[in-house]
């Protein structure tokens, strides 16, 4: 998979959002104030390149879906964000959650349990 651009995140979240568009779909939905019309469907069909969306077409109107769930990309950005400013390590980077004081008691425990669940 290849690194998605701030705009092309944007748009793809959107696309996860509600599931299957067309590029008006997605302006609907983007807040104020919203890009050119030109610009949305640049960057869809740049993610079409990119292997991340694929469309459907109806005449002249292309209705646009994600072929790669939220989940998978979410899960190979992590990966990144291990292995660029974590080293790899999982404890360092739980170990920066915690001073940043972003993992609550609760998180802590909901964590304890997956681990004592995957042992």
């Amino acid at each position: 998979m290849q690194k998605l651009t701030k705009a092309e995140e944007d748009v793809m979240q959107l696309l996860w959002e509600i599931g299957r568009g067309t590029v008006s779909d997605l302006l609907e939905k983007m807040e104020d104030p919203k890009p050119p019309h030109s610009t949305v469907s640049s960057v869809v069909r740049i993610l079409e390149r990119k292997g991340y969306v694929d469309h459907k077409a109806y005449g002249k109107t292309h209705e646009y879906f994600p072929v790669i769930a939220k989940e998978d990309y979410g899960s190979r950005s992590l990966r990144e964000v291990l292995r660029n400013y974590f080293d790899g390590s999982v404890s360092r980077l739980v170990s920066h959650l915690v001073e940043d004081k972003k993992l609550s008691e609760r998180d802590v425990a909901e964590i304890m349990k997956k681990l004592d669940e995957n042992s």
